[in-house]
């Protein structure tokens, strides 16, 4: 089937044909969502994604051979530009922060009302950073338990600016409407915030905003 313009792509990953089914099932009936491949395992999951160029990849963690965590990492280094969204029945802090300090750009747990799914697929293909409350949660105590913290003191004051704004879900698209800026700009801006504080992503710098009272 060709492709249909405007719609945002999707390839899902997952080693269970029925969740593959379902998925594309439900994401099928929207309108501005096209599936556009499966893969049922990380290795093959990163080579589909390279040869189709998808918007968004739906991904599980735990699939035989290649995970989904090595994925993403893989995924990283080639550069990939799909925003990936972990769809997950895994919980624990062990596998939540390596797979967002990977890369991804949400996590979601498979129990999630199928509705919420599509707009987290919108959301994450807008440039916004998705987690469900128990993910944070794990993040923060990743964080306390001795990830990087930089100082608040060595942002200036636009700086703060941009990171309220990241913390509240904001695509440098929309922090440049809210500021008056270019998108180059707020790229310098966030590439500035995550030096100083030693962040490896505009998620980290989400959490580390929240637990420093940086927000909008």
């Amino acid at each position: 089937m060709a492709d249909t313009p405007g719609r945002i792509r999707v390839l899902l990953v997952d080693d269970h044909q029925v969740v593959r089914r379902g998925l594309r099932t439900f994401l099928e009936v929207q309108e501005d969502i096209e599936v556009v491949g499966e893969a049922a395992d990380g290795a093959d999951g990163t080579a589909r994604a390279e040869e189709l160029r998808p918007d968004v990849i739906l991904m599980d963690v735990a699939m035989p051979g290649t995970d989904g965590i090595e994925a993403l990492r893989r995924l990283r280094d080639l550069g990939n530009p799909a925003r990936v969204l972990i769809v997950t029945s895994f919980t624990e802090q062990r596998t939540v922060v390596p797979a967002l300090r990977a890369g991804a750009a949400g996590y979601l747990y498979k129990d999630i009302d199928p509705d919420a799914l599509a707009g987290a697929i919108r959301s994450v293909h807008a440039g916004h950073v998705l987690l469900q409350p128990e993910v944070a949660e794990a993040l923060l105590a990743a964080q306390d338990d001795g990830a990087p913290a930089g100082r608040p003191g060595s942002l200036t004051d636009r700086e703060r600016e941009v990171l309220g704004l990241i913390a509240d879900g904001r695509s440098n698209r929309e922090i440049a409407r809210a500021l008056v800026l270019s998108e180059k700009t707020v790229k310098t801006h966030v590439s500035n915030i995550l030096m100083k504080l030693d962040l490896s992503d505009r998620t980290q710098a989400a959490l580390w905003a929240v637990r420093h009272g940086i927000t909008r």
